[in-house]
């Protein structure tokens, strides 16, 4: 079952709960769903790493809104899109443990020979290839600057 079959078959099971959260949260999944297949155009499916993509989109929004209506002293708003970003985040694959992205990180730098911070470019490319969905893009980052010494 693809993720944008489960995401539907949830909406449903929310309706019919009336969990307004889960059922907003969804609806913007489905929503995103069918606005990145018209942009592929006519009778479209989207892989599963572009369904993963759409629904860390979606996390990454709600959370840096989160973020501003936290700084805009409106916590009813922050709490409500930290409340749907916990429920998107459901959809997507585990996120890496420290120790595994320092591992994997590691393995990559090694294996395109990168050994100065002038290097990041060509660690970072294979990097976000390679965990996509796995782990966040600015943890990444932050992390191999630490380990080529930046």
């Amino acid at each position: 079952m693809s993720l944008a079959e489960k995401v539907s078959n949830d909406l449903m099971a929310a309706m019919k709960s009336k969990d307004n959260v889960v059922l907003d949260a969804l609806r913007a999944a489905k929503t995103a769903f069918t606005l990145a297949r018209a942009e592929k155009g006519v009778d479209s499916v989207l892989t599963p790493d572009e369904e993963t993509k759409v629904i860390q989109k979606l996390v990454k929004q709600r959370l840096e809104s989160a973020e501003i209506y936290k700084q805009n002293n409106r916590p009813e708003l922050y709490e409500k899109e930290m409340a749907e970003a916990r429920v998107l985040e459901k959809y997507l694959p585990a996120k890496m443990s420290d120790e595994e992205l320092t591992s994997v990180l590691k393995t990559i730098i090694e294996r395109v020979g990168a050994k100065t911070p002038a290097d990041l470019g060509k660690v970072m490319g294979v990097a976000m290839k390679e965990l996509a969905g796995k782990a966040d893009g600015k943890e990444i980052s932050a992390k191999v600057r630490t380990l080529l010494g930046g």
